[in-house]
């Protein structure tokens, strides 16, 4: 795996990251695939919005249908027809957020299925394993993710469980040609933390880092603070990816201070739930204003659903709860972000990342509220 850095603008930067399963062209946002489907589309609507890898889940793929029976059928990739590079997340996060009596020892985490109650333990050596068996492109290593706030006390204990279970997935993770392993900087909003983290990972050192544990409440401002304290402190070669963020205003704002690639859920869980971020702002097509609108969602937009339907049949379809609303949002918010990261990718090489960055970030303000429905 070969990143190479073709422009910057200040700390923004453009590249290309060569892996085994292609080509990724960075800044990227990677849309998140959690049991192996991007919900609501299929993998030839996933990349025909220009998605170049997708994200999927180490915590519900062992669970169902099982990182076994995965590998049988010919890998990840294979199982679900995308023909790019798979990132897995190592399923840390989901152990913390979804599973039943989580328990947490120096070997690993024993928890409860949310699905079926049933036990299991996942150590740094068993979540590689299971990623080796998905034939994931890029394998995230498994970390501790504390909720916060939380006290400092409890956060340094969680480094140094976070930074011991790194260097046991190094040790068991099968190095092959154009696939890599990403080690995750933690700290919480503790600048020192965060720079110990940064530190003790990259003294192992790791194909790519990622910076977890921000996008969980904390203000923009703070999480920016956190960006502009840590990546500087990682190193320029490899790929740097801040993990579920989020907004576009976050990602033109993390691109600005030195970030490459991103994941997050709200694209598709918005399209699910009837909104469209739009370069107007953002939309909600369950409002009443919409319901005789014969205009396009985003008149500047060329996706399926801008060329092909209005805002009046969107609302319908929303309203009346078709799973046909689902997919042509959903279609709508990935092209978007897409546009948005092939935007700041030029933007980059032609040096008005800012000027790109505030004019996203203004639209992104704009935020249509739920009023009277029809």
């Amino acid at each position: 795996m070969k990143l190479t850095v073709e422009a910057t603008d200040g700390a923004a930067r453009t590249g290309r990251l060569e892996t085994a399963h292609g080509v990724v062209h960075t800044p990227a946002f990677m849309p998140v695939g959690t049991a192996a489907t991007v919900k609501a589309m299929t993998p030839e609507a996933v990349a025909a919005t220009g998605a170049e890898i997708v994200l999927g889940n180490t915590y519900h793929l062992m669970l169902r249908p099982g990182a076994e029976r995965i590998e049988r059928l010919g890998g990840l990739r294979t199982f679900m027809n995308w023909r790019g590079p798979i990132l897995t997340d190592s399923g840390g996060f989901q152990v913390m957020s979804l599973a039943k009596l989580r328990g947490v020892t120096d070997d690993g985490v024993t928890f409860r299925s949310h699905l079926d109650g049933s036990a299991h333990t996942l150590t740094p050596e068993r979540a590689v394993a299971f990623q080796h068996a998905f034939g994931s492109t890029i394998t995230m290593v498994l970390d501790e993710c504390v909720r916060l706030p939380t006290e400092r006390a409890t956060l340094e204990r969680s480094l140094d469980l976070t930074h011991a279970w790194a260097e046991r997935c190094k040790r068991a993770y099968v190095a092959r040609p154009g696939h890599g392993l990403f080690g995750i900087v933690q700290g919480g909003t503790e600048d020192d933390l965060r720079a110990r983290s940064a530190a003790s990972l990259t003294a192992i050192g790791f194909d790519g880092y990622a910076l977890g544990g921000l996008a969980v409440g904390e203000p923009q401002a703070t999480m920016f603070r956190v960006l502009d304290a840590t990546v500087p402190l990682l190193p320029a070669d490899r790929p740097r990816y801040l993990m579920g963020v989020g907004k576009p205003s976050d990602i033109v704002g993390a691109v600005l201070r030195g970030i490459d690639m991103f994941d997050c859920v709200l694209p598709t869980r918005s399209g699910r739930t009837g909104q469209a971020f739009t370069h107007a702002g953002t939309l909600n097509l369950r409002n009443a204003r919409h319901a005789d609108d014969a205009g396009p969602l985003d008149p500047g937009c060329a996706c399926p659903a801008c060329a092909g339907y209005s805002r009046a049949y969107l609302h319908h379809l929303v309203k009346a709860g078709e799973i046909l609303g689902a997919q042509l949002l959903t279609w709508h918010n990935l092209h978007h972000y897409q546009v948005v990261m092939a935007g700041l990718r030029t933007a980059i090489r032609e040096r008005r990342t800012a000027a790109y960055a505030a004019a996203v970030a203004t639209e992104d303000a704009t935020t249509e509220e739920p009023t009277t429905p029809s």
